[in-house]
């Protein structure tokens, strides 16, 4: 522990009787706010009487303004209470509690006569709080140039981190101490836009952990009109500050009284499990603004996708030509790639299985005009989103689909020409409703035009939402790919179902792929923020199946690809392999289509960041329950109880789990089902194999049913 830990300890006793206080509702967490001699406003938090985050300076620098960082005083300060519960439209649970205390403290600089607000909320797993600003005099339009919040850390712990970069978040992740970060050792490969800005900078949300046990995560909630918050840490000191992504001139905030900034949250507990099951950052976004939410229907799909990254299978090139331009190509006087992948002939052979199987939807990618000349260009006017290749017949084909009780679903890569995509989402839209189409996914893969502007500035997170709320008027879905990471704001705008906004399952088709570890991390940090459309249910693992050069492979056995249905939530699932891989493995696909992709109950069983995670989800509506298990490069045994059944019932479980000898890099895709009985008291003792897992599906079962089936107790 840090000597300022101590100094800390001392500190609190002498202004404790100066100082704001606020408990949790279980009492274990305290929150201590307080103005330094100077004016500055400080906090502080603690769990179980442990110290979090030491006094720790809040405020902001602003372009040609005096800075709100000191000469406060207090003006007002309110408390009040809130519990309560909610019923999101689809989610892991099937209600969520609403229970803090708050503490809002108004604050004045006199010299400058100018109010700030700071409004904390304490819950049972941890901190939000954010910065207000009421319309005033003298603090109508500004400009912030830095915000100041920091974290103040009381040791060196360990961290769960990706580099501080303002346009992708498609990094393995790296684990060292904070004061072993550095972001300029970390291989960007295959990552189009990538470039770390300080070496001692790390992405939010941050995971970490302490030497004495406790699991700490620092994030925001409710990202709105604002850039992303990312970390600078001062690795002598262990403080982390807040750095936001600037715009082209280097500001970072452009703001408007009346305003406030997004939630900072830290959640906190001594059970890692318990940080997976935080729903703050839910609570701390508003209710949802969509009155009628029929349309919204979680699902699973297949797509044209998955042969577009594996070798020598499909492209979403029409044909071979560079250097065109969309108004002027005479798209029926090219030659057909014969790999083309959206063709009329394929697309019919993906709905014909989706129709066979029971998914909802078809992804296809590669179907519009543009494809051949808009990677890497920096080009304005790449799409038009609404002008199909000559193979792909709109009308003929989601009339097919409509007739086969399946969606088409549309897909929108933008190249980051946001304004292009901005003068034309109207009529894309437009294109959408009349050709049948209500789930979109939306893509972001490239540097930003306006040029200077990025991924996760200011700029383009109003863009996001700006999308959200025109699919939402009208009754759209949304998936967003490549777009600022997801801070709980699918609570508010419902219809935006899943994110990618991190490493997917198609790195390991072209790169050094996704470390066995990935998957049990992201829970952890991404997966804070929302769904993530991870892109799960990889068959075929070694991608020398299509290319006997490639040495390229999923990191995972195939298992473990079907446990990320249940530990990568998403209420849109994709089935992302080829049918022809389903095809040669049918038992062990029919996980995929029996498991659910909206629950009533989520219980996590055992969790360790970069270990392992094994959660158990119930159906919605339903009695049915399923299960997944992962674990890193290191094989192990996975405890199962199965307490969460209803009492005096047996079920059925049918394990899909690891086979003999089965490992990540050298046996991947051995696998063994099996079925057994077990109850409330039951305990599973479960192999996992390297960078393996288990998957379980549980139906409740009759005495017939029962007979001839190992009790597992």
């Amino acid at each position: 522990m840090r000597k300022h830990t101590l100094l800390f300890v001392a500190m609190f006793v002498s202004i404790f009787s100066m100082a704001e206080n606020l408990l949790s509702p279980d009492n274990n967490f305290r929150l201590n706010f307080y103005l330094s001699e100077t004016g500055e406003a400080v906090y502080s938090l603690t769990y179980k009487n442990k110290p979090v985050i030491i006094p720790s300076k809040l405020g902001f620098e602003l372009l040609n303004a005096p800075a709100l960082t000191n000469g406060f005083t207090t003006l007002k300060v309110e408390t009040k209470t809130c519990d309560e519960t909610w019923k999101p439209i689809w989610g892991e649970v099937k209600e969520i509690r609403n229970n803090y205390n708050e503490l809002l403290v108004i604050l004045e600089q006199k010299a400058e006569q100018r109010t700030m607000k700071i409004r904390f909320r304490l819950f049972n797993d941890g901190l939000g709080f954010r910065y207000e600003f009421d319309k005033q005099p003298n603090l109508n339009y500004f400009r912030i140039t830095d915000e100041k919040t920091e974290f103040a850390l009381t040791d060196d712990h360990k961290a769960f981190w990706i580099p501080g970069d303002y346009d992708t978040n498609e990094y393995a992740y790296t684990t060292t101490k904070l004061s072993e970060v550095d972001a300029s050792k970390v291989d960007g490969t295959g990552i189009g836009t990538h470039g770390f800005f300080a070496k001692n900078a790390v992405q939010s949300p941050l995971m970490m952990k302490t030497n004495d046990g406790l699991y700490i995560n620092i994030f925001e909630a409710a990202l709105v009109d604002y850039p992303a918050m990312q970390l600078l840490i001062d690795q002598k000191n262990l403080i982390l500050t807040s750095a936001l992504v600037p715009d082209a001139v280097g500001t970072k905030a452009y703001m408007q009284t009346p305003q406030h900034t997004p939630w900072r949250t830290i959640i906190v507990s001594d059970k890692a499990a318990d940080i997976l099951a935080s729903k703050t950052i839910l609570n701390l976004n508003e209710p949802s603004k969509i009155t009628d939410p029929s349309f919204i229907k979680p699902q699973k799909f297949i797509g044209i996708w998955w042969g577009m990254h594996v070798p020598n299978t499909m492209s979403w090139d029409y044909a071979h030509a560079p250097n065109i331009k969309l108004k002027d190509t005479d798209w029926n006087a090219l030659n057909p790639l014969p790999q083309h992948g959206a063709t009329n002939k394929n697309v019919r052979r993906y709905i014909d299985f989706a129709a066979e199987h029971g998914f909802a939807g078809i992804l296809v990618e590669g179907w519009n005009v543009g494809w051949e000349d808009w990677s890497g260009n920096w080009k304005e006017e790449v799409f038009d989103f609404v002008t199909p290749y000559p193979d792909f017949d709109v009308k003929a084909l989601n009339a097919y689909a409509a007739s086969k009780g399946v969606k088409l679903i549309m897909h929108h890569e933008t190249s980051a020409s946001v304004t292009n995509y901005e003068r034309r989402i109207d009529k894309a839209i437009e294109f959408m409703k009349e050709n049948g189409y209500n789930a979109v996914k939306t893509g972001y893969v490239g540097w930003i035009i306006p040029r200077g502007e990025h991924h996760d500035g200011q700029w383009m997170v109003n863009h996001y939402i700006r999308v959200a709320e025109k699919m939402a008027e009208n009754r759209i879905m949304l998936d967003a790919h490549e777009p600022v990471r997801p801070t709980g704001l699918h609570r508010t705008y419902p219809n935006w179902l899943a994110c990618e906004a991190a490493r997917g399952n198609e790195f390991n088709a072209w790169s050094t792929g996704n470390p066995p570890e990935h998957e049990t991390i992201l829970p952890f940090t991404r997966l804070m923020g929302g769904p993530m459309d991870y892109t799960p249910g990889i068959f075929e693992i070694k991608m020398s199946y299509y290319d006997p050069k490639s040495t390229c492979q999923v990191h995972t056995t195939l298992a473990k690809q079907l446990a990320l249905y249940i530990t990568m939530y998403s209420p849109l699932q994709m089935a992302a392999d080829l049918p022809e891989n389903y095809e040669k493995r049918m038992d062990a696909f029919q996980f995929i289509k029996d498991v659910a992709v909206d629950w009533d109950d989520t219980k996590y069983l055992e969790a360790e960041p970069g270990d392992y995670i094994t959660i158990a989800r119930k159906q919605k509506n339903s009695d049915n329950w399923f299960v997944g298990g992962i674990t890193d490069e290191n094989a192990r045994k996975a405890i199962i109880p199965f307490n969460f059944l209803d009492e005096g019932e047996w079920y059925i479980a049918t394990i899909y789990e690891d086979g003999k000898n089965a490992d990540w890099k050298e046996n991947p895709m051995v696998y063994d089902i099996r079925k057994v009985l077990v109850n409330s008291k039951s305990v599973l003792k479960q192999n996992l194999a390297n960078g393996g897992g288990v998957a379980i599906s549980l139906k409740k079962t009759t005495k017939a049913e029962m007979k001839g089936l190992k009790k597992i107790k």
